[in-house]
């Protein structure tokens, strides 16, 4: 079946093809456990972002509804990220209503440069992001926003730095300064999310009794729900001690009430100056202070994003699409008072656990998180923030992915080095210039090995006697960096094994450029000087026309073994005639007095 007019218009329409009462029911159960889920995660990555806790749940509901309209991925939740928070934190620590408007503002461009990505069909310039460098930048994300955590965790005040370096001087002057109370409820919250989180893991047998599944899917709801819970316990405990005049611990504060209006994002804004006074920053300036992240941020957005759809949506998830619906959530979003968003991993999971059938589940989470704002935000201002800090610092810990060090140092130790180049640099100077760093990296050695291509020569004959030297390169592109590489090669072979025919083997080789293809040229101009035949072995049709045009003259060229073998016996023969004299009678009494091929060697030209 064909897809209609308004399926062209809003994909998302499509998921209403058959859906059923039993679809229903299964996207409000997983709708509602996620949002059991964000609620205390939005709150904490707003704390995290360095605003007020309203933005997070701001961030956590438009997201829903857009994927839901044009996301292919029923699994995929967009919403607040800890990472996000933790980039959009570096912009808003001017006081005021900078913050926001700043973070408002990377939420809408982010957007913008996702729309344009998804308008080119750049979605592929995040595979310039490699495994290890993803490692090892998520991994020194998690340090640094763990130990973003660890002032409120000990009830520690004031304080400032926001990098890693600064952070744990800071908690170790003031460690003094800790308070017993918030230190007890944070670390023994970690203890009890860390305890609970493997409640998940206990497996129902198939065969099991109906008491003991119901007792396995209350287990499951009860370790799904925890932050939820967690959070819902410490305030009721804060708020009976706030009712006897006590307060143990630091609270989170004041939540502002309601569902936020419709503006369009912040175009200017006022930072705060001494004395009173205040300095209006028009859109250049903000722009100019949202730097390298107006780029950065959207990137690391669909790298996420991209990487959940195909998590759990396999390789018929469109990625332009997923890039429309992300930027989508952040353009609309933005209108919202939203910071930056893109689709999170751990209720991704939480979503396909919970028996989601289609997207429309997202819209139930973004109904949850209304009616939150709506009813529930007097409530919030009694959640203590070691208990938030514990939420984020539980979930991060297992961003940090030792496991994968061990077989790349087995196995392949350069691909180390690109990963620990972004986890050091990210920890001492940022996370964007880490990133950054760790690519451009990554690009060194793909460049590298370009220019130095792996090329082993070895001494070879055909099956009628003919001595040849056979140059093997192992990869499949040829291009200008490694020109003068290949000749000094061949050379040293020359030197190697005498001046005897020589072999390029291009049946692995896919493509020239025009300047290795004039290099070649030149290097058979020089063979011819020495009277050395140059031959090329299966060469593929675009090499052929390459060659041919460039070289404007006749290149002995060799389809396979057999013609191979023709043409180097016609060679020889030339050569017992007196035209290849010198270049083939040093090897003849060789030839002529063995019955056997000589051995074959081979020597790897490495720098």
């Amino acid at each position: 079946m064909g897809l209609t007019q308004a399926e062209k218009v809003i994909p998302g329409v499509r998921w209403l093809r058959g859906y059923s009462a039993r679809f229903a029911v299964a996207d409000l159960i997983a709708g509602i456990t996620v949002g059991l889920t964000v609620l205390p995660q939005g709150l904490a990555y707003a704390t995290l972002a360095g605003l007020e806790p309203q933005y997070g749940l701001y961030s956590a509901f438009v997201g829903g509804l857009m994927y839901a309209l044009i996301g292919g991925c029923r699994e995929v939740t967009i919403g607040p990220t800890a990472l996000l928070a933790l980039m959009t934190s570096r912009h808003t620590g001017h006081g005021g209503e900078s913050g926001p408007h700043f973070a408002i503002l990377l939420c809408f461009l982010s957007g913008i440069v996702e729309l344009a990505m998804a308008v080119l069909r750049l979605g592929a310039l995040v595979d310039l992001i490699s495994l290890p460098v993803t490692v090892g930048f998520t991994s020194a994300t998690a340090l640094i926003i763990g130990a973003s955590q660890l002032k409120a965790l000990l009830g520690i005040r004031g304080g400032s730095g926001s990098g890693f370096a600064e952070t744990i001087k800071t908690v170790i002057e003031k460690f003094g300064e800790a308070r017993v109370s918030d230190s007890v409820l944070g670390f023994a919250s970690i203890a009890v999310l860390l305890a609970m989180r493997k409640l998940k893991d206990i497996k129902t047998p198939a065969d099991a009794s109906k008491g003991r599944k119901t007792f396995g899917v209350a287990l499951w709801l009860f370790a799904t729900a925890r932050n939820a819970l967690l959070v819902l316990v410490t305030s009721s405990i804060a708020f009976y001690y706030d009712s006897k005049g006590e307060r143990p611990f630091i609270l989170t504060g004041t939540v502002k009430s309601g569902i936020p209006g419709f503006h369009v994002p912040p175009f200017s804004t006022q930072l705060p100056g001494p004395n009173n006074t205040s300095t209006e920053v028009g859109f250049v300036g903000m722009v100019s202070e949202l730097g390298i992240n107006i780029a950065l941020v959207p990137v690391i957005a669909v790298l996420g994003n991209v990487a959940i759809s195909k998590a759990f949506g396999g390789s018929g998830i469109n990625p332009t699409k997923e890039l429309v619906a992300l930027s989508l959530s952040n353009i609309v979003g933005s209108f919202f008072s939203s910071i930056p968003v893109t689709g999170s991993f751990s209720r991704s999971a939480v979503n396909h656990a919970s028996g989601v059938k289609t997207p429309i589940g997202g819209i139930y989470t973004g109904a949850l998180v209304l009616l939150a704002l709506g009813l529930l935000t007097p409530y919030f201002q009694f959640i203590p923030k070691a208990a938030l800090s514990a939420v984020i610092i539980s979930a991060v810990i297992f961003m940090i992915e030792y496991e994968v060090i061990r077989p790349l140092w087995k196995c392949n130790k350069r691909e180390l080095i690109p990963g620990a180049v972004t986890f050091v640099l990210s920890l001492i100077i940022g996370v964007e210039l880490g990133l950054l760093a760790g690519v451009l990296a990554d690009l060194a050695f793909v460049v590298y090995r370009t220019a130095r291509p792996h090329i082993s020569a070895e001494l070879e004959t055909t099956s009628s006697e003919v001595p040849f030297i056979i140059i093997r390169p192992r990869h499949s592109l040829l291009y200008f960096p490694a020109v003068e590489w290949v000749r000094n090669g061949i050379s040293k072979a020359i030197k190697s094994h005498g001046n005897i025919p020589v072999v390029l083997d291009c049946r692995t080789v896919n493509e020239f450029d025009y300047t290795a293809a004039t290099g070649l040229g030149a290097l058979r101009k020089e063979l011819d000087i020495k009277k050395i035949p140059l031959v090329v072995l299966g060469p593929s049709n675009e090499v052929r026309k390459m060659l041919r045009e460039t070289l404007k003259s006749s290149l002995l060229v060799a389809s396979n073994e057999e013609e191979l073998d023709a043409v180097l016996l016609e060679l020889s023969s030339e050569s017992r005639k007196g035209e290849l004299r010198e270049v083939v009678l040093p090897l003849l009494p060789q030839v002529s007095t063995e019955q056997e091929s000589p051995p074959t060697t081979a020597v790897d030209i490495e720098e």
